[in-house]
């Protein structure tokens, strides 16, 4: 045999004859496919009581769900949900660059409002501006209950609750930017309004705007507690009716549904949201 031949057979991998035979056999996953039947029985289940429970007719959701009352009510927890976000993302983004500001006047002001307002529940916010008549009987030589109807107090306690957290959100974005980026653009010549809209912007939204979505949606979920100071939202408009039928339940449906469907919307648009300033990432993938 030649010196060739005896290279190639030891270079060669011992392979059995029967290799043809041999298959690679995945390997199971009993558990979690048990798990998993066990998960669609127990929920196929739950639909099927809540389909099949009379308690909670249907018929009456059907008929309410585009009733002139809840439509307004809609519409007031749509428009109310809108104007706190912008009106909280513009405060916020003011109390953010404070944060970031060399002053420490302005840092230590932003701070506190951060502070103060995120310590504050909500509820508790709104219970304030409400009864302010008590501490000021007159604002502006106008008298204070004319001047704080209840959607005025709704705006107000809701705006300055979030946009203690819309600062944490926008400076949370603006920190995640690379500072090498930034000392680039000003080694470039670039005007500082032209760096910030140019470079730290558009970088800057890929961290701000998941957490803003999820802003928005509790916004709108949170805008429910407007109820207790007589907002007819969407919840005040579904409780008229219930007061007046005695059918609670169905009326608390139509609320739910409505708020299942909208909120479902605005998360379909934070996805394309994303994935608009997520280009050129892997997050775009």
């Amino acid at each position: 045999m030649s010196s060739d031949t005896l290279a190639k057979a030891s270079a060669a991998p011992d392979v059995p004859e029967h290799a043809d035979a041999l298959r690679i056999v995945p390997h199971r996953r009993l558990g979690q496919w048990t798990a998993a039947a066990a998960v669609l029985v127990l929920l196929g289940l739950a639909v099927n009581s809540v389909l099949r429970n009379e308690a909670f007719r249907w018929d009456l959701v059907a008929d309410y769900f585009t009733s002139d009352s809840v439509l307004r009510g809609l519409w007031l927890t749509l428009w109310l949900t809108a104007v706190v976000m912008v009106l909280g993302f513009a405060l916020g983004t003011l109390l953010a660059a404070g944060r970031l500001s060399a002053n420490p006047v302005l840092r230590s002001v932003s701070w506190g409002y951060v502070w103060l307002f995120r310590s504050i529940p909500i509820l508790v916010q709104l219970l304030l501006w409400f009864n302010i008549g008590a501490l000021y009987p007159q604002l502006f030589g106008v008298r204070t209950v004319n001047l704080f109807t209840p959607v005025a107090v709704a705006i107000i306690g809701l705006t300055l609750h979030e946009a203690a957290y819309a600062a944490e959100v926008v400076r949370g974005g603006i920190l995640s930017v690379d500072r090498g980026q930034i000392e680039a653009a000003q080694a470039l010549g670039l005007s500082r309004w032209r760096r910030w809209w140019r470079i730290v912007l558009p970088q800057a939204m890929r961290s701000i705007v998941p957490p803003a979505g999820n802003m928005l949606i509790g916004t709108l979920k949170g805008t429910s507690i407007v109820s207790v100071i007589a907002v007819q939202d969407l919840l005040f408009s579904v409780q008229l009716v219930y007061h007046r039928t005695y059918q609670v339940i169905p009326l608390l449906m139509v609320a739910t549904v409505w708020y299942t469907v909208v909120t479902s919307l605005l998360g379909v648009g934070q996805h394309y949201v994303e994935k608009y300033y997520a280009r050129g990432s892997e997050r775009a993938r």
